[in-house]
């Protein structure tokens, strides 16, 4: 096998035996941002669907983890099983996707990304006046974690395992789904819509379907993240929320496979690693982001990319010099 394959190989299972023994050495509140960063991966891989491969703009996806999470929390105080409440998240929020998806079949860009944002406004809106669903303000609290199979994750550790588990079964589905007919129909319509459809795809259901999939990556992740925080309220779900995931798929590499949890790394864990430079950290990140941005656009995956193949120009130069 060649060198240069082995590289990502060795990184891949670097990562994976570190987050398999993460509960041996980190701290509760460590164990706590990890599943968090599982949890937040998992929802940004849902927008990178719908914006990075179906090149559809939306600023909806925090919108859809909170329906998801309140559909969970509601659903499960009623005493719905965790398993059908977490389907249920997941099933309601494809189809309110799905609806959504509509207005992209008549307005494109920016124009989408305002109805979007407007979709997120009126979400929290109802999140936080519809007290007698959601509990207005006050929120949702004595969220309990699940137990499935008479095992029970309520502790940090146990929890933790199961959303690294629940992320890696989402990282196989949408490995699956981009390598699929749909993946390449999504990719086709994201490049060039009118040669889409001069090709024969349906370009009014796969613009759908990439909204109501994303949104509904989006509604799970959220049936997750509610036994994880344990308690809800509608400012978690804000416009705010919707433009940090947005950062995540762009500052990671929207388009590729492994970009939502680079992102989700860096918008997540890069702040509490930069707290100790007190007030600064935020003004820290937020340059580090200009400034990835600005020199590479196509985010971290997108320069490791670069700097690859740069590397293997390099050798095939050098390699050739000396013959």
């Amino acid at each position: 096998m060649e060198r240069a394959r082995l590289v990502p190989l060795a990184i891949a299972a670097a990562v994976v035996l570190a987050l398999a023994l993460g509960p041996q050495f980190l701290r509760p509140s460590s164990l706590y941002l990890v599943s968090l960063w599982a949890v937040t991966a998992i929802a940004a891989m849902g927008l990178n669907l719908t914006l990075g491969y179906a090149g559809q703009i939306s600023m909806a996806q925090g919108a859809f983890v909170g329906i998801g999470a309140y559909a969970t929390a509601i659903l499960m105080q009623q005493g719905v099983p965790f398993p059908a409440a977490f389907v249920a998240a997941g099933a309601i929020c494809f189809g309110v996707g799905w609806l959504l998806g509509y207005p992209a079949l008549r307005v494109q860009h920016h124009y989408l990304a305002f109805v979007t944002l407007a979709f997120t406004t009126l979400v929290y809106l109802l999140l936080r006046n519809e007290q007698w669903l959601t509990n207005g303000v006050y929120g949702i609290s004595g969220i309990q974690r699940p137990v499935l199979f008479g095992v029970s994750f309520a502790k940090s550790a146990d929890y933790y395992y199961f959303c690294l588990g629940m992320l890696a079964i989402f990282l196989g589905a949408m490995w699956w789904m981009i390598r699929s007919p749909w993946g390449r129909a999504f990719m086709v319509l994201r490049e060039n819509p009118v040669r889409a459809m001069s090709l024969g795809v349906d370009t009014r259901r796969y613009t759908l379907l990439a909204f109501a999939i994303g949104s509904s990556i989006g509604g799970f992740a959220g049936g997750l993240f509610a036994p994880l925080v344990q308690f809800l309220e509608p400012g978690s779900f804000s416009l705010g929320y919707s433009l940090s995931l947005l950062l995540m798929v762009i500052v990671g590499g929207s388009g590729y496979l492994l970009g939502p949890l680079v992102g989700a790394m860096v918008a997540v864990l890069l702040p509490e690693f930069l707290r100790f430079t007190q007030g600064y950290y935020l003004l820290l990140y937020a340059a580090a982001v200009m400034i990835l941005m600005t020199f590479c656009p196509q985010g971290l995956i997108g320069m490791a990319e670069r700097i690859a193949a740069a590397l293997r120009r390099r050798r095939t130069t050098a390699t050739t010099g000396t013959h």
